[in-house]
């Protein structure tokens, strides 16, 4: 259905077609520093390029297929929410994509499983680096299902792939950009390159890596570096040692996908050094002038009200784990979906609480209309063809959103206006007089709101079942509640019943019985008291609907611990 949808709306703006240009980023030239418009396959999509520091078409090499390649972790500790900030966020670009724009992802993620800061850790434990990273790797896997994260076609050690960088790395020295110092390590020679080095911002005047006083050139930085006592090694042609960290990239990704890549993702962090080496290396590996296409930069999450990013280094983070006892994926998401991807993102729990507020205005939406579909919801005649025309608009505006480097602050500010105009016409009476309804325009929109959170991996209805289940322990919580409405319902009809106007001896509530109005306050406050609980009733004039809410368990957690960051 929404590639359909899709394609329809292309062609009629005249850009979902099949685009050949004459230059060619393929890597059968000399490198140069200048981005070279690709040849290929135009998508109709407009993404910003870190490369051009702009929006450009993004024009594939096949047709309906991308190859992506992204940074995975470093596993010598905890994923925070830093972490899943990105990883979250280039998952819903992936799932934009494929769902909406038909395009097949083929993304592969390197696990870098060897490293400085995993040989320390190891240390602190008395264990082995593999016992650490395995540790690690693992948990960050079970993170990433936690927050609905499509895992990549492919996970990718370095450790597994060691003999393969070697190769890669001898090739490099071959082809005249690298060499070998007497101690054993091997560096990239930044001046073999000429001026190709800069593509990222502030890259020229960088003073480049640490490292032996035998480098070139200080902006020289690692391919192999020699073992030191006591730290893990690999044989190789310059003596034992292991990989740098750049090069980890270069060769797993020149491994999958060969010597063109069409995309390229990571933090903004990474874009200097590493992804800048990355693209050195590669091109002089391969002696092409354009390896990646384009580059995908996640703007950093910050604590609000800290400058700093977060981070395991400056020990200013919250772990995903901790994270998820106080919110749900689908309200992480949304918190993700309300800035765009490349922008710095502030963490708070006002910024959490808009996003609850988002989703849980678009629950009630649901509830509010499947009870007006039922004819548990009386209203006065809707304006069914508004609703239809607000719908068609919607959908031109989330794809247009979408299609323009993927605005999904834009696609769910649309969402959310059809949710308004669909609230406005359910405006519940009293009176249930016979007039004409418009279900279906009500199951059209649900529909379609629920195929957009679907595609950008959040399934409410699904959500609303997996937590009825942990709150009920026994038997079935939603039959309970049903039958409850249901007696409260009664009870509250029978207190509402009115008497003759004229023999009314209550002049505040005319018509009212004045020994059942007790009743009435008894099913005001079960009203109020199970809403804390989870169970949310709603009075529709005679009649009165219900539904389970988020649990309000994460809530009360942060109420009882001031101490924790915001």
């Amino acid at each position: 259905m929404w590639r359909n949808t899709v394609r329809s709306l292309f062609w009629k703006a005249k850009v979902f077609n099949t685009v050949t240009f004459r230059s060619n980023g393929s890597c059968s030239g000399v490198s140069v520093k200048k981005w070279t418009r690709p040849s290929g396959f135009d998508t109709g999509l407009k993404t910003f390029n870190s490369l051009t520091k702009q929006k450009e078409p993004l024009i594939l090499a096949r047709e309906g297929v991308a190859s992506w390649y992204s940074c995975g972790p470093t596993v010598y500790d905890h994923a925070h929410l830093g972490h899943a900030c990105s990883y979250v966020r280039f998952d819903i670009l992936q799932r934009i994509l494929s769902r909406l724009f038909g395009i097949t992802v083929i993304h592969a993620m390197v696990i870098t499983d060897i490293d400085d800061k995993i040989i320390k850790r190891s240390w602190e434990e008395n264990v082995s680096p593999s016992v650490i990273a395995r540790l690690y790797e693992d948990e960050f896997k079970k993170d990433m299902v936690s927050l609905k994260v499509i895992p990549p076609a492919v996970y990718l050690r370095v450790t597994e792939n060691v003999p393969q960088i070697v190769t890669f790395i001898e090739q490099i020295i071959k082809n005249g950009h690298a060499y070998a110092t007497q101690e054993g390590d091997v560096y990239f020679d930044i001046q073999s390159i000429g001026d190709r080095y800069g593509k990222f911002v502030g890259a020229v005047d960088s003073q480049g890596e640490d490292g032996s006083s035998s480098k070139k050139d200080l902006r020289d930085f690692t391919l192999w570096k020699r073992s030191k006592p006591q730290e893990p090694y690999w044989e190789s042609p310059w003596g034992r040692g292991r990989p740098g960290w750049h090069i980890e990239c270069s060769t797993i990704a020149s491994g999958v996908f060969g010597s063109q890549l069409d995309i390229h993702s990571g933090g903004v962090d990474l874009a200097f050094p590493h992804h800048e080496n990355e693209i050195a290396q590669s091109e002089a590996y391969h002696q092409c002038g354009q390896w990646a296409n384009y580059f995908f930069h996640s703007g950093h999450l910050h604590l609000k009200g800290s400058a700093e990013k977060m981070s395991k280094s400056l020990k200013n983070f919250i772990t995903i784990k901790d994270f998820l006892q106080s919110y749900s994926a689908n309200e992480f998401r949304m918190f993700c979906l309300l800035t765009k991807y490349r922008s710095a993102i502030d963490y708070s729990d006002s910024s959490m609480s808009e996003a609850r507020s988002s989703l849980g205005t678009i629950v009630t939406f649901f509830h509010d209309a499947q009870a007006y579909m039922k004819g548990q919801l009386q209203c006065p005649p809707v304006q069914e063809a508004f609703l239809w025309e607000r719908l068609a608009e919607t959908k031109d505006s989330v794809v247009t959103a979408l299609a323009d480097d993927f605005d999904t602050p834009r696609a769910i500010n649309a969402v959310m206006n059809l949710v308004y105009h669909g609230n406005c016409q359910l405006q519940p009476v009293s009176k249930s007089d016979v007039v004409a309804r418009s279900p279906a325009v009500f199951g059209a929109m649900i529909s379609y709101i629920r195929d957009v959170l679907d595609m950008f991996g959040m399934d409410l209805l699904h959500n609303k079942v997996q937590e009825a289940d942990v709150m009920s322990s026994s038997g079935n919580l939603e039959a309970v509640v049903e039958q409850l409405t249901n007696f409260r319902s009664e009870v509250r009809a029978f207190a509402l019943t009115r008497q003759d106007v004229k023999t009314s001896r209550t002049p505040e509530k005319p018509g009212l019985y004045p020994e059942r109005i007790p009743l009435l306050k008894a099913c005001d406050d079960l009203r109020k008291d199970l809403a804390p609980l989870g169970v949310l009733i709603k009075d529709r004039g005679a009649t009165s609907t219900w539904e389970i809410t988020q649990s309000q368990r994460g809530q009360k957690d942060q109420d009882k611990d001031p101490e924790k960051p915001s």
